[in-house]
């Protein structure tokens, strides 16, 4: 995000004048979900200023960064036991609230993660090709035309099997796709990759219609 990071960490970039991060702690509320959980690291400080007074507990991670799957891991013991939602705050969503999606598609007793994916004519401000291929019967295979739009369920025994302190959750997924319990759902909206400058008016402007062209609410 070049200079709109230099004094701000990136969830707290606003679009259309909502943060990003507080988008994403509304999807969690209306869902359901509790507890909820930050990760924080770059600018942590202004983070837990801006969530002060909430419900939302804080994972800080210091003084390095866990990535994906190590930062699950170490905010585990504030999440509790069972299944894990989660979701990247850098993205915005025309259309249902993506962890109910996610809910009524998960099977524990077949899956170890279920990955909310996206069509690439349905993306958009995505930069790149297709992440994942999915099969008739849910099963996810690496490179396709499918875009991991930043949302998941995954059942976290498997990052307790990763020896080391920091990795990715990319490492879990392919041991899981080995294991053939990779699994997606596809979003039936349409999903805006705020990730980078350009991303932020695709996103407003994505906002002001619904996934088939009506105005959101």
């Amino acid at each position: 995000m070049g200079a709109l990071t230099a004094a701000r960490p990136k969830p707290l970039i606003e679009v259309a004048g909502v943060t990003l991060l507080d988008r994403a702690r509304a999807l969690a509320h209306e869902s359901g979900h509790s507890p909820v959980v930050v990760n924080t690291h770059y600018k942590a400080e202004a983070m837990a200023r801006h969530l002060a007074g909430t419900d939302v507990r804080l994972s800080p991670e210091a003084p390095r960064i866990l990535d994906t799957g190590g930062g699950l891991r170490h905010a585990l013991p504030l999440l509790g036991d069972g299944p894990v939602a989660t979701l990247n705050p850098d993205c915005v969503w025309s259309g249902p609230n993506p962890l109910r999606v996610l809910e009524g598609a998960w099977d524990p007793a077949r899956m170890g993660a279920l990955l909310l994916v996206v069509p690439l004519g349905r993306s958009h401000a995505h930069e790149g090709t297709g992440d994942f291929d999915l099969a008739d019967d849910g099963r996810l295979r690496r490179k396709g035309p499918y875009v991991y739009t930043g949302a998941q369920i995954l059942d976290p025994a498997g990052l307790g099997e990763i020896a080391d302190e920091v990795f990715s959750l990319n490492l879990l997924w392919n041991r899981l796709a080995t294991e053939r319990r990779l699994f997606g759902v596809v979003y039936p909206g349409r999903w805006c990759d705020v990730g980078h400058p350009a991303g932020i008016q695709a996103a407003e402007a994505l906002l002001g219609q619904g996934p088939g062209g009506e105005a959101d609410v």
